[in-house]
């Protein structure tokens, strides 16, 4: 294994030192303050996530990106590197429960893949295929949830939200807009619309707007594109999640 500082040599011929740590034996560069997800995401090696984006605060909801860190469980996205750690990911152990959470994700929502307009561009679902999951393999809860599609172009399908927040902090924080939030506690919780009707046409989102982009499933969608590009050459269908370095735009 590579020493836990590595040396290095600028432009103009004077060192500096980079910490970096071992992340399934792979040494990994990171900056001060960087979690060990981002520092991995920008050497384009693959840890499993759904509810990071690197332009976003660690949120640590969904689990999925669990490691150990010189043996002890914890959140890749929320966990800050420190120089000469010992990460493990892609272990047996590791990837059953990642497996697992996929499961109980798929069963609590109602995920219909074939038909979906997402498919071959969901987060969810490549990740499942990436874990090796075969089936939900626990009872299937089959909510009843809605579909609004009161907005002139956007439809939004309750669906197939995983609670990830991810429209909440785009809305918030880089659309100025405060759209979405989460209401409700538990198996109850559940992504709201902040409008006094309860609905997207009551509100001022626009095709343009970040929230828009951020869903790692499908959940907001446009109007009248679907199936622009027909499912077998999306981009999950091309390459594996594994395979590729940057976050679903």
């Amino acid at each position: 294994m590579l020493n836990s500082v590595q040396h290095y040599t600028s432009m103009n011929g004077n060192d500096t030192d980079k910490a970096s740590f071992a992340l399934d034996g792979v040494e990994v560069e990171f900056q001060a303050g960087e979690t060990i997800l981002a520092a991995a995401s920008r050497a384009r090696l693959y840890i499993p996530h759904l509810c990071w984006r690197p332009e976003f605060k660690p949120h640590g909801s969904c689990r999925v990106c669990i490691v150990k860190a010189n043996g002890r469980a914890v959140a890749a996205c929320s966990t800050q590197a420190t120089a000469g750690l010992a990460v493990e990911s892609q272990t047996d152990e590791l990837n059953a429960q990642r497996k697992t959470l996929l499961q109980m994700l798929f069963v609590e929502g109602n995920h219909f893949c074939p038909s979906c307009e997402k498919s071959g561009n969901c987060l969810l679902q490549a990740t499942a295929y990436e874990m090796g999951m075969e089936g939900p393999h626990f009872e299937e809860f089959y909510p009843n949830r809605p579909v609004d599609a009161s907005h002139p172009d956007i439809m939004l399908d309750f669906n197939r939200c995983i609670l990830c927040e991810l429209c909440v902090r785009a809305s918030s924080e880089v659309d100025g807009k405060n759209i979405f939030a989460i209401g409700g506690n538990g198996i109850g919780a559940r992504l709201l619309v902040n409008s006094t009707s309860g609905k997207l046409v009551d509100t001022d989102m626009a095709l343009a707007d970040h929230a828009m982009n951020v869903c790692p499933v499908g959940v907001i969608l446009p109007k009248r594109c679907g199936f622009v590009i027909p499912i077998g050459q999306r981009r999950y269908d091309i390459e594996p999640v594994s395979e590729q370095g940057d976050e679903p735009s």
